[in-house]
């Protein structure tokens, strides 16, 4: 058998942006992140001949020097018996599909991108979704790893800049089932309050903070669908605006922060009976509505997880519930 030799690849157009070390994952996922690591540092592996770190994102067009070591493919068996489970698990979380257009109904706890300690994320297995094993879908928005359901794809360029404008463009309809701890004290009501990082997390900044090139506005509708007496509302969410955890934080600035987030809940008090209601954070990408990049309209509502489901049920809340927004 011939041994791997030198490598030259070059970055492909869907590929613009990436990280390098998520590059090597998903072209040589034998590599792990030590032994890239050590390549790196020796200069074994280049980007246009320059010595570059696992952090630096990729440009079209770019030549990735791939040493041999790097290039020793895993063993067949492994790679089909993880492709084939991948594209299960994936094909089983479709809503929708075209050929322009894939809507999946992304599951609570599964990251859209890699980061940090993460050994699982939504964007590594795409290629499995590829209808002709080269173009991978794009992501066209995201979704926070520990919040549920509609997540867009786009399989093409053209798909991708349509849908890309639309979102830009706020002619699309996101709307959110979430519970909040408490019952906001209106029925209806809109939240307009800016946003601001602070460090880790986002929080609402005050306007006389001094920091109003930093801020962002920040605009979320909400309507309260059933509420169990003054312990827990079933909310419908529409954010006009889409920033980082703004309606975890937009919730929690109002005093009613979501059940289950680790974040902005966790000096929040409740009278609930929390072991016997479902896990994790209760925030569901319930259904978006979008122009399609060619024709029509996406229209597409995405039914709770599990353990979401277990908690409606333990309140009586009703699963197939309408809000009427208006602005």
């Amino acid at each position: 058998m011939d041994k791997p030799k030198l490598q030259a690849q070059s970055v492909s157009e869907d590929e613009a942006d990436i990280r390098l070390d998520r590059w090597f994952k998903r072209h040589f996922p034998v590599v792990t992140h030590g032994q890239l690591q050590k390549l790196l540092r020796t200069g074994q592996i280049r980007v246009d001949g320059k010595r570059v770190e696992a952090a630096t994102r990729l440009k079209a067009g770019q030549s990735i020097r791939v040493p041999p070591q790097a290039s020793q493919p895993p063993p067949a068996e492994h790679v089909q018996r993880r492709s084939a489970e991948l594209a299960n698990k994936l094909k089983s979380l479709i809503l929708f599909e075209d050929d322009d257009v894939i809507v999946l109904n992304k599951p609570a706890g599964l990251a859209v991108q890699g980061g940090t300690g993460l050994k699982e994320n939504l964007d590594d297995m795409l290629m499995d979704l590829s209808r002709d094993g080269h173009n991978k879908p794009k992501l066209v928005h995201r979704l926070d790893r520990d919040t549920s359901g509609v997540l867009l794809l786009a399989r093409t360029t053209f798909a991708a800049a349509k849908l890309t404008e639309a979102f830009r463009d706020r002619v699309t309809k996101k709307i959110y089932w979430a519970i909040s701890l408490g019952v906001p004290s209106m029925m209806r009501g809109k939240i307009s309050a800016p946003l601001i990082k602070d460090g880790e997390i986002m929080r609402v900044v005050e306007r006389d903070e001094g920091k109003l090139e930093e801020m962002k506005s920040a605009i979320t509708l909400y309507q309260v669908m059933e509420s169990a007496k003054k312990h827990a509302a079933f909310l419908a969410l529409w954010p006009i605006t889409g920033r980082t955890h703004q309606l975890r934080v937009h919730l929690a600035y109002i005093g009613n922060p979501i059940l289950g987030d680790p974040i902005y809940a966790r000096e929040a008090t409740s009278s609930l009976p929390l072991k016997e209601l479902g896990k994790g954070l209760h925030l569901h990408a319930r259904q978006l509505i979008i122009p399609h990049p060619r024709r029509g309209r996406i229209d597409v509502l995405a039914p709770l997880g599990r353990e979401m489901q277990k908690t409606w049920q333990w309140f009586g809340f009703d699963t197939k519930a309408v809000a009427d927004f208006t602005e």
